[in-house]
């Protein structure tokens, strides 16, 4: 197998020939093959196109150059992962701050560890956004009043962004009806086109397949919400793993970091991968807008997010948060 050489390693070594001159410092030592354990791992991951980077890592021998054999399971959002973290059917989850925050809050020993995927900044497309149904007469956020509204989980991030942005277009957030889809995101293009939802929220590539279909893309929360460059999706895990396994934690760490230095240099690649899992033809993840790839977590945005939650609290319908986590709990870096 063609051995990856890690993206960190490789400017480090570059940037110590220039500045030296003809005498250059010795290097680092990168770990040998003997300190180096093989895992077994197991993570959960969303089935939709921010996922194509970590596929492309595993295409590209990224994590098995880390000593690490993947399995990736699907999960419809971090709310169903988390429990498989508790009960230890698991070690990683790809998926939304939003579950890592309420299990903290409910006094559990989750943690986010790293950062995968960040939304876009303002003036440039996010990989999310809601679509409206064909003959549902919605065109703006406070449209979205009295209407159905497809979401993959309970209490979202996507949902908290729809009633922030609600809010912010004059509209009454209560008055959104969430519907939870069983089946998750690639179900809704199907029930937004048969009328079962007014709108959806839906990522990339089945936001393409719902607005081809005939549904009309309104907008990206995040950023109507006033939460643009949110955190998409983290790294998470539990304390359980950190204190039990922590070379395998190192390890995996390193593979995330190579992992999303690689996704950012070969975009085809990574579109590639997620035209294989999510068997779609290759053609349809030209119109597929990337998220920002992010390795570390911005603190101020999941603050901003926090804010946002408190706002409408932890009783239904929304099902947020009355109070913020222990972020310095919450949040290790174990680089």
């Amino acid at each position: 197998m063609k051995k990856h050489i890690p993206w960190g390693v490789a400017a480090l070594a570059a940037g110590a020939l220039v500045l030296s001159g003809c005498t250059p410092s010795a290097p680092e030592p990168t770990p040998t093959a003997e300190a180096m354990q093989e895992f077994t791992v197991n993570v959960a991951a969303l089935p939709i196109s921010e996922t194509g980077a970590l596929w492309a890592g595993i295409d590209a021998g990224i994590f098995a150059d880390h000593g690490l054999t993947l399995n990736v399971i699907p999960a419809a959002g971090g709310a169903q992962a988390v429990p498989s973290l508790l009960s230890g059917d698991i070690d990683f989850a790809i998926g939304s701050p939003v579950s890592a925050i309420k299990a903290s809050l409910a006094g559990e020993d989750v943690r986010i560890i790293g950062g995968y995927s960040e939304g876009n900044q303002v003036g440039t497309p996010d990989p999310n956004s809601v679509v409206a149904a064909a003959g549902s007469g919605i065109t703006s956020w406070k449209d979205l009043e009295g209407k159905n509204v497809g979401t993959n989980s309970p209490g979202a991030h996507g949902n908290l962004a729809i009633l922030e942005a609600v809010r912010l277009d004059g509209g009454d957030p209560s008055k959104v009806n969430f519907v939870i889809v069983q089946g998750g995101f690639p179900a809704m293009p199907a029930l937004l086109e048969s009328g079962e939802l007014d709108a959806a929220w839906v990522p990339d590539p089945f936001r393409g397949i719902a607005v081809k279909a005939g549904g009309t893309d309104i907008g990206y929360p995040w950023q109507a919400g006033g939460l643009a460059g949110l955190a998409g999706l983290v790294d998470i895990t539990v304390q359980k793993v950190i204190d039990e396994k922590p070379q395998m934690v190192k390890q995996w760490i390193a593979a995330m970091d190579d992992m999303t230095a690689y996704g950012i240099a070969n975009p085809d690649k990574v579109n590639e991968a997620i035209a294989k899992n999510l068997d779609i033809p290759i053609a349809a993840t030209a119109g597929i807008t990337s998220a920002t790839r992010a390795s570390t977590v911005n603190r101020t945005r999941l603050e901003a997010l926090i804010a946002a939650g408190i706002r409408y609290g932890s009783a239904p319908p929304f099902l947020f948060w009355d109070k913020s986590p222990d972020l310095d709990t919450l949040i290790v870096d174990v680089h």
